[in-house]
C-alpha cells in the first residue's frame, strides 16, 4: 500500500513514515498542499493535515475530490466538532485528531480501503486461505480443519482472518487490537494473547499462528512432525 502524506511538520513526518513502513505501508510526503493532486496516481490513501503553510487542508481535500475518489483521512490537531464536520463535508472519508495511536491510524487506513473496495496492504478482503489442512473462508466466515468445521467466536475469527489475509507477513499487536477491537486499553495485549492461545487449541496446530517476539503474530506453515 502507498500513502500520500501531506504534512508540513518535519517532526511528525519523520516519526510517522518509519512507523507506517513497519506496517508494510510506503509513503510519499509533501510539506505543502499545492500540487497534491499531481501526486495522486498510484496512491491508495491520502493522509491530510489541515494546517498547511500555503493553503488550507480543507481546500486541498476539495481539490482532490474534484479529480479522484481516493480515500482521504484528515489527520489534524483541529479537534473541535465544527472542524471535523467541515473536514468530512469537504470530502474526507475519516477524521483523526492528533495526537493519535499509530495502530488506530493503520486500522482506519484499512477501514477506508475496505469501504472503498480498495485492496488494503496485507492481502485481499475475501477469498480462501488454505494452510496445512486449515481452510479459512474469508467471505463465508467459515474455518475447517481437515474438512471438519471448527467453531470460533467472532473475535477469534477476526484475528485469524486478519492473519490469513496478511499471507504470511507479520501483523503487529497494535494493528490486530485496533482492527479487531477498534480500540486499545491497558490489558489489550493480554486479551489478544488469550485469543491466540484459544485459536491454537481449536485449530489443533500450536505453531500455525506464530509469535514474532516483540512485534506481533503471523500465519505460518507448521513445522513437520518428526516420525
Amino acid at each position: 500500500m502507498h500513502i500520500l502524506l501531506v504534512e508540513d511538520d518535519d517532526r511528525v513526518a519523520a516519526a510517522l513514515r518509519p512507523a507506517l513502513h513497519r506496517h508494510g505501508i510506503t509513503t510519499t510526503r509533501l510539506d505543502r498542499g499545492r500540487g497534491a493532486v499531481d501526486h495522486l496516481p498510484g496512491v491508495d490513501v491520502v493522509l491530510l493535515d489541515l494546517g498547511l503553510p500555503d493553503i488550507d487542508g480543507v481546500d486541498v481535500c476539495r481539490a482532490i475530490r474534484q479529480v479522484s475518489d481516493v480515500p482521504v483521512i484528515v489527520v489534524s490537531a483541529r479537534g473541535e466538532v465544527d472542524d471535523r464536520i467541515l473536514g468530512l463535508h469537504s470530502g474526507a472519508d475519516d477524521y483523526l485528531v492528533k495526537p493519535y495511536d499509530i495502530g488506530e491510524l493503520v486500522a482506519r487506513v484499512h477501514a477506508v480501503c475496505r469501504r472503498r473496495g480498495t485492496p488494503a496492504a496485507g492481502g485481499p478482503a475475501g477469498g480462501e486461505v488454505v494452510v496445512e489442512g486449515v481452510r479459512i473462508d474469508l467471505d463465508r466466515h467459515v474455518v475447517t480443519v481437515d474438512e471438519v468445521e471448527v467453531s470460533l467466536t467472532r473475535k477469534e475469527f477476526q484475528v485469524l482472518a486478519l492473519l490469513a489475509a496478511a499471507r504470511g507477513t507479520v501483523c503487529t499487536r497494535s494493528r490486530i487490537v485496533a482492527e479487531v477491537w477498534g480500540r486499545s486499553w491497558p490489558g489489550a495485549n493480554r486479551t489478544l494473547d488469550v485469543h491466540v492461545a484459544t485459536l491454537r487449541t481449536k485449530l489443533g496446530q500450536a505453531d500455525l499462528v506464530q509469535t514474532v517476539r516483540g512485534v506481533g503474530y503471523r500465519l505460518g506453515v507448521p513445522a513437520p512432525t518428526a516420525e
